[in-house]
């Protein structure tokens, strides 16, 4: 390698758009995993959360070769440590996925009917918000040519600026079915209502990973 080569290396930005498209095809099973739930075709809730499993570890061994090759970077737009911290954040969105993948898999629960259609629109919010934060995390390798600056960055933050909207509707969505369980709650046992509650909480937190994973790169965009 030459001297030039030595100093720059190998650029981590198609890497971590790389390692962004991973985490995305984990949410991208939401759907069908709340689908298959509904339906109560537990075999095929089993064959997507071991599908999301093996998604999720590939996700990290992305990760952790990018992190082997953040060490030796010494000219980058961006500081070594926002870049790690950056992908901590979004790949918290591909652990948050295994979770709820989890939650749906460890009990044959079933979904009342008066929530299903809620329930999946829940889950077609937070792929969304991720729809979203993939189209920004996609710019980084432009970003990095442009130094984080110009019309390139403003383009990202116009993006990212939608996040938090997206990230809104899903807490309504969130607090409208939680208000909906408690109203059918005469009809449910208790067990079944903490379940809702874990499968609320691991996709809510799955949105809100996506948003703080944009703002991040808001930060180091405006750094």
């Amino acid at each position: 390698m030459s001297l030039i080569g030595e100093l720059f290396g190998k650029s981590p930005f198609s890497s971590l758009v790389k390692h962004a498209r991973k985490v995305h095809e984990c949410v991208e099973l939401i759907c069908p995993l709340m689908q298959a739930v509904i339906e109560e075709d537990y075999e095929r809730v089993h064959e997507l959360q071991d599908r999301v499993s093996k998604l999720e570890y590939e996700a990290d061994m992305i990760k952790h070769a990018i992190r082997e090759q953040l060490p030796r970077r010494y000219f980058m737009p961006v500081e070594r440590e926002d870049l790690d911290n950056f992908l901590h954040h979004i790949d918290s969105i591909a652990d948050g996925v295994e979770d709820f993948a989890v939650v749906l898999f460890i009990r044959k629960t079933r979904i009342h009917e008066d929530l299903c259609e809620e329930f999946k629109d829940f889950a077609q919010g937070v792929l969304e918000l991720s729809d979203l934060l993939t189209e920004a995390a996609e710019d980084l390798e432009n970003l990095a040519e442009t130094a984080f600056a110009g019309a390139e960055a403003e383009s990202v933050l116009e993006k990212i600026g939608h996040l938090g909207e997206k990230e809104w509707q899903c807490d309504k969505l969130q607090r409208q079915i939680s208000i909906h369980v408690y109203q059918l709650e005469d009809q449910l046992d208790p067990i079944t209502i903490s379940f809702y509650e874990k499968m609320l909480r691991t996709l809510s937190e799955v949105a809100n990973s996506a948003e703080n994973t944009g703002e991040f790169l808001r930060t180091m965009i405006v750094k």
